[in-house]
């Protein structure tokens, strides 16, 4: 079912995953309009997309996606909404409300739009972290849809997008203006790497700082299963046709599936050494030390931040939580997205792991060049 002559929302439609879904929809799909939601719009970005437009219209909204007014105007004459656009926090930086607001009450907002503006589509792009792990760290390995699991979610970041995908999954079904309904879907990718993953920048910046050693915070066999972007791409202009297609749409309608692809499992942190020995890199063979003294030390740390917080605010760079999930073994099939909705991935780990090298490579002088002005 393809998606020629719709007019689609993007948001979040500069930031890494956005960018990729919108060059895909223009190289894939000849729609008649798509519209880039974002805080703002760089006028780089539009350039870069102009070899491969067509006849494709480009509207560029900016604004806030709390702004029930902005989100209903992009909304007005849409049939398929991608809602990307969130706030990552897994430091615990930003204030509960701030991250509530985005990814919870910009998402409810989107839906209502969707229902008054009567757009048919809407796909929520969700995350691995609304599945856990949860602070005991108990593993899933190559879990499914259908793994039980029990999880009480710690990072603001989780908490806020697991009922943001909850409030759009029951929104599957809700009656449109014009009598149609709306149906939805959620995709909950494993993390994103590729060419502009800011995670991997950060990682490379730590490993410069360190005489070129990356930090080693997860256990090798906390393996974990990351995806390559331009796959996840994939899997939401799928999940897009899909929905489209009267045969399927109530077949896939409410329901979230889990996007992987053959990405090796590896811990965290050897994907980073993955990624940057062919760059010079080597990586510290042991934790800094034993893992239970740094959940104490992370204990203590975060003690000492909350006496402090009525004076000042303290983000530690790691904290239980996120410890917790680097050295958990976590990783899922994307076998039900494949049967439901033909999602399959488009690249494969060498062309992947090579796109990302190279792409490091060419950021790697500008990291060093940043490291010896300082």
């Amino acid at each position: 079912m393809s998606l020629g002559g719709d007019v689609c929302v993007v948001t979040g439609a500069c930031g890494f995953l956005g960018k990729r879904l919108v060059r895909l929809l223009l190289e894939e799909e000849k729609m008649t309009e798509i519209r880039l939601l974002d805080r703002h719009v760089q006028p780089q970005i539009l350039q870069t997309l102009q070899d491969c437009r067509g006849d494709t219209k480009l509207s560029v909204f900016e604004g806030d996606i709390q702004d029930s007014d902005f989100v209903r105007k992009a909304c007005r004459g849409a049939s398929v909404v991608f809602h990307i656009a969130s706030l990552i926090d897994v430091k615990e930086s930003l204030e509960y409300s701030e991250v509530y607001g985005v990814n919870v009450k910009g998402t409810q907002l989107l839906l209502e739009a969707c229902i008054q503006e009567n757009v048919g589509s809407f796909i929520y792009t969700s995350t691995i972290e609304v599945m856990g792990p949860n602070p005991r760290g108990e593993p899933i390995v190559n879990g499914s849809e259908d793994t039980t699991y029990e999880s009480t979610l710690k990072f603001s970041y989780s908490k806020t997008k697991k009922e943001a995908e909850q409030r759009t999954l029951q929104a599957h079904g809700e009656v449109l203006q014009n009598g149609g309904r709306l149906a939805t879907c959620a995709l909950r990718p494993m993390y994103i790497y590729g060419e502009g993953c800011r995670f991997l920048l950060g990682h490379m910046a730590d490993g410069i700082r360190n005489g070129n050693v990356l930090f080693r915070m997860s256990l090798p066999e906390a393996r974990v299963n990351p995806v390559y972007v331009g796959n996840v791409a994939v899997a939401h202009l799928q999940a897009a046709r899909s929905l489209k297609d009267p045969q399927k749409r109530n077949a896939i309608g409410g329901r979230f599936y889990f996007i992987s692809d053959d990405t090796p499992p590896v811990s965290y942190s050897d994907f980073n050494h993955v990624m940057m020995s062919p760059l010079g890199f080597s990586i510290q063979e042991k934790l800094p030390m034993p893992l239970h003294l740094l959940y104490v030390m992370c204990f203590f740390v975060e003690m000492l931040c909350k006496m402090l917080q009525p004076f000042i605010r303290i983000v530690p760079p790691l904290n239980r939580q996120l410890l917790t999930m680097l050295n958990t073994p976590f990783s899922f099939s994307y076998q039900r997205a494949q049967r439901d909705l033909g999602y399959n991935p488009r690249y494969t780990w060498e062309e992947a792991r090579k796109s990302t090298i190279d792409w490091l490579a060419s950021e790697l002088p500008k990291e060093r060049e940043r490291k010896t002005a300082k």
